[in-house]
């Protein structure tokens, strides 16, 4: 995104007494600005959406857990409905009364014995059930309000892909009114140029820094695409998700989880396949490639490319 920055020079300096409005710098710079918000809006929407599919899971286990209690429930119910079944076709004939008209009294005794042990093993199942029911009242309502904070969070999205699109729509209406020239010498800054000298870079923190360098590296060309994490396109923490993701990996998706994803190192002592993040709000990121390069997904229009680790601000350098 902001690796725009490095377009500055290639619009050049503009004509003294030039209007405000008429500056191609100052559309430029404009342009880098939306590309900043876009991107910072971008990781919001990253963030909501990684929430949403974390709701939407937890939903589904909720879910599960309220049919199996309600199955549990069915079940309960059936055998006690069973025991009360058997009791009333007995007759239920007052004890004393059966007593005395019992032919076998000391069978009717033995009887009665045993349906004292069945009135208490129904009393237990009874307890059980009123437990169970109150376990499932309460799965319910966990149910309910994972569902409302998934619609909540699937508003945020919608809201975050609305920023978006507005900064992006405008940052292009802004290039397209730029004269041919300079439009074009910024679309030539946004290509990025030839893979760099890297030749003594010095080896990666691990082999796991290496193999999501050498992926990251296998990206280079890929369009940048905000809310993608490949492998057809990128936006920033796509692009390292991805990359490290394929040495085996599971990297959080936004760039300000990323940026605390291992240990912090200072930027002098950054080596390849580490994390470079940007910004106060760490709102972009690249991986270290070595010779004070990094890989990245810049900005809409701009491909994965080389730029110099120092192209903004670094917040921060992580060691995964």
């Amino acid at each position: 995104m902001a690796a725009a920055a490095s377009a500055a020079a290639a619009l050049g300096a503009v004509p003294a007494g030039a209007a405000p409005q008429d500056k191609p710098a100052d559309t430029k710079a404009e342009v880098d600005r939306l590309y900043e918000q876009a991107e910072t809006a971008t990781e919001a929407f990253n963030k909501a959406d990684e929430r949403s599919d974390k709701l939407r899971a937890e939903l589904a286990a909720s879910q599960d857990e309220v049919a199996r209690g309600q199955e549990r429930i069915n079940k309960m119910r059936r055998s006690l409905g069973m025991v009360a079944g058997a009791q009333y076709r007995s007759g239920g004939m007052d004890p004393t009364l059966a007593l005395m008209f019992s032919s076998d009294p000391d069978a009717y005794l033995d009887r009665a014995s045993t349906l004292n042990r069945i009135s208490a093993r129904q009393a237990g199942d009874l307890a059980e059930l009123q437990s169970a029911q109150r376990e499932l009242a309460q799965e319910r309502a966990e149910a309910q309000r994972k569902l409302a904070e998934l619609d909540k969070s699937r508003k945020a999205v919608a809201e975050h892909k609305r920023t978006v699109e507005a900064k992006l729509s405008k940052a292009r209406r802004l290039l397209n009114s730029l004269p041919d020239g300079d439009r074009a010498a910024y679309e030539r800054a946004s290509r990025g140029g030839e893979r760099p000298d890297l030749a003594g870079a010095g080896p990666a923190s691990s082999d796991r820094a290496a193999a999501a360098l050498a992926a990251a590296q296998s990206a280079l060309g890929k369009p940048y695409i905000w809310g993608a994490n490949g492998p057809s396109g990128f936006d920033c923490s796509g692009l390292m998700q991805w990359s490290y993701g394929q040495a085996g990996v599971g990297l959080p998706r936004t760039s300000q989880a990323q940026r605390y994803a291992g240990q912090q190192v200072s930027l002098a002592q950054a080596r390849p396949g580490d994390l470079v993040a940007y910004g106060s709000d760490a709102h972009h990121i690249g991986i270290y490639a070595g010779n004070g390069q990094v890989i990245h997904a810049p900005y809409p229009g701009a491909p994965v490319r080389y730029d110099p680790v120092g192209m903004m601000p670094v917040s921060s350098v992580t060691r995964v």
